[in-house]
């Protein structure tokens, strides 16, 4: 099968111990781009409870080719409407002995990836589903660069950095049980050929995929799946009945990575929107008062309803849609009860009368407990919105908490911001009041430590960020060289420039965007006046240049205007960037450029107008840790 373009294409086969095609064998899947192998022969599989794996010796018994054209509106995410064609395949294949199981594989070809999963239909041979591994290899033709999300266990939050490595680094050569655990999205170079994404896309009813590199020797380049565990019992992945189908498993195929970031494939196949009124869930920006250890107006630390007024009002006067409410305000864990230290829903009526609305923070156990009581009891109360933290799970029923808490949200008016949690995967599409994930080492980290730098931010773009919303939380104004930097929990610092901080809310898309600094943070400073005007919704998204760990320049859409954000990591760079993506006529550009000391004194900004065309070329100096935000607004031309 072949993508409408016809530059990618995909086999699937059942072959011989040996490899070669045979009636009956292992069944397998190969992929290749631009007539090149980007995947050899894989493996395609499951092992089940009590049989031997499910696709170890089958034949292929039916196919059926079929196309079609993913047409449908977005809100709030990284483009506004999808338009995206496919050749599509379905075959059957069955079991060569007793007890003759039927496996089908569905799978697509896009013109910037593929996509295939496992579907188990009803069959006396399989009413109960007891999945205890899936047998999915992505054998590699040569030993890619890799940037990578190594982590601990099938328990973690996501938030570590990317690390770059040759896929034989990765492989378990000392003999122990166990290699790295690899969380997606899994970004992969194959020099010379060809850029890949490894993602997964509606995982309703199923449980998380990883990946390894099990080869135990130094040639060995090849990824298998690794399926999150259940709880109750760590030998089994999946308990289900049949009718069963597994999650996508989405690779993107490209010859830049830029493009993973434009792509909307974990969105196309994900199933469409189930919330029919969208009308009360709004994209925005929102003062924070965690970040910042609950400053007042004085500098000093205050979590009261008093103190949080302070941020609506900030939010009311620079023009904010939100104020996120953190931790401390409920009864522990029981998010039915206020303590007394901030009044809710006092809150939220205060906020109201000054046009700004009220997100507030749960713990995710409280909410798997208590969504039914409590969700009720926000909606009375007026709250917008819930941020809720620490999930850290994502087995079988972790994933169900997802969904579970999507639909009961929405059914009573409240949008969500998953913190603690793992990557996106499209569940935004099917419930477009998630607004936002976290799953990412964000800025909070400078509080304790020197984690978050503009080296991780640089890698992000490519690899957290093709997965979906990210809630990196930007806006640090007290910016610090690298040397200078040091963790503290009030009036935290940020490596980098005040300018890079700025491209971040262009780069770093989310349509819950934080404003992370105190309100007075921000007074009498010019630069301000970006974030005040960048939008958290966009129509749609262009990468025009970069380099995972090295720098990025991405414009988005908002309308009738465009913003462009451009980044670097410690390398000072010249950027020449073509204007190629505004539309006809004269814009006034608005930049926010990295001062010509800012090397030496990061928060310095030079900000400046100018009016540009479409086909012009921008010249960028970026400084150390820099950036430069720019705000294209239709103009009319002046003599």
């Amino acid at each position: 099968m072949a993508s409408p373009d016809g530059r990618i294409a995909i086999r699937f086969d059942t072959v011989s111990s040996q490899g070669k095609p045979v009636a009956t064998g292992r069944l397998v899947y190969n992929i290749q781009f631009l007539g090149k192998s980007v995947v050899d022969q894989s493996a395609l599989g499951l092992t089940l409870d009590g049989h031997p794996p499910l696709g170890s010796a089958v034949t292929i018994t039916k196919a059926e080719s079929t196309s079609g054209v993913d047409d449908y509106a977005m809100q709030f995410q990284k483009v506004g409407h999808v338009h995206d064609a496919y050749n599509g395949l379905l075959f059957e294949t069955t079991e060569d002995s007793a007890p003759h199981r039927t496996l089908e594989i569905e799978a697509r070809a896009y013109n910037n990836g593929v996509a295939f999963r496992y579907l188990l239909p009803e069959q006396d041979a399989l009413k109960e589903i007891k999945l205890r591994q899936e047998d999915t290899e992505f054998r590699l033709p040569t030993d890619a660069t890799d940037w990578l999300l190594a982590l601990p266990n099938y328990r973690s939050s996501y938030e570590s950095e990317y690390v770059k490595l040759p896929t034989t680094a990765l492989s378990n050569q000392g003999g122990v049980s166990s290699s790295f655990l690899i969380g997606l999205p899994l970004l992969m170079q194959e020099p010379g050929v060809a850029w890949l994404s490894l993602m997964e896309a509606d995982i309703e009813g199923s449980t998380s995929m990883y990946v390894t590199n099990p080869s135990g020797n130094w040639a060995g380049h090849y990824f298998v799946a690794k399926l999150a565990p259940r709880f109750d019992d760590p030998t089994v992945a999946l308990l289900s009945k049949s009718p069963y189908h597994s999650a996508w498993r989405v690779i993107g195929i490209a010859d830049d990575p830029g493009r993973f970031i434009e792509s909307t494939l974990v969105y196309d196949l994900s199933p469409a929107s189930r919330v029919a009124d969208t009308s009360w869930i709004q994209a925005g920006k929102a003062s924070w008062n965690w970040w910042v250890d609950d400053v007042d107006e004085d500098g000093h630390p205050s979590f009261s309803t008093k103190n949080m007024e302070h941020y609506v009002d900030f939010s009311a006067a620079s023009g904010f849609r939100y104020m996120m409410l953190d931790a401390g305000w409920a009864v522990g864990r029981d998010i039915t009860h206020m303590n007394g230290k901030v009044d809710v829903p006092e809150l939220v009526r205060y906020a109201a009368a000054k046009n700004v609305k009220v997100w507030i923070w749960c713990y995710s156990e409280s909410v798997m407990d208590q969504m039914k009581e409590a969700f009720p009891l926000f909606e009375k109360w007026g709250v917008t919105g819930v941020k809720i933290d620490f999930i850290n799970r994502d087995d079988q029923r972790g994933v169900q908490f997802y969904y579970d808490t999507a639909r009961e949200a929405a059914a009573h008016h409240l949008m969500v911001d998953f913190h603690g949690t793992r990557t996106p995967w499209g569940l935004e599409r099917t419930y477009p009041n998630v607004m936002s994930y976290e799953g990412v080492l964000g800025i909070e980290n400078n509080k304790v430590g020197r984690r978050d730098s503009p080296v991780d931010r640089s890698v992000f773009p490519y690899t957290r960020l093709i997965a979906g919303p990210m809630d990196y939380t930007p806006g640090a104004f007290n910016n610090e060289t690298e040397n200078a930097f040091e963790a503290r929990n009030t009036s935290p610092m940020a490596m980098g420039t005040r300018a890079q901080q700025l491209a971040l809310y262009v780069i770093f898309q989310s349509p819950i965007q934080m404003v992370s600094d105190s309100p007075q943070a921000y007074q009498g400073q010019p630069a301000f006046q970006f974030i005040k005007d960048v939008p958290a919704s966009w129509d749609s998204v262009k990468v025009l240049d970069g380099e995972p760990g090295e720098y990025t320049t991405i414009a988005r859409q908002h309308g009738d205007e465009w913003y462009l954000g451009s980044m670097t990591n410690w390398t000072p760079r010249t950027l020449s960037v073509p204007l190629s993506f505004l539309g006809e006529g004269v814009y006034r550009a608005e930049i926010y450029a990295d001062g010509p000391d800012a090397a030496k004194e990061p928060k310095e900004v030079d900000i400046r107008k100018q009016l540009v065309r479409k086909g012009q070329v921008l010249t960028l100096k970026l400084a150390p840790g820099g950036g430069c935000a720019i705000r294209f607004v239709p103009a009319r031309q002046t003599r």
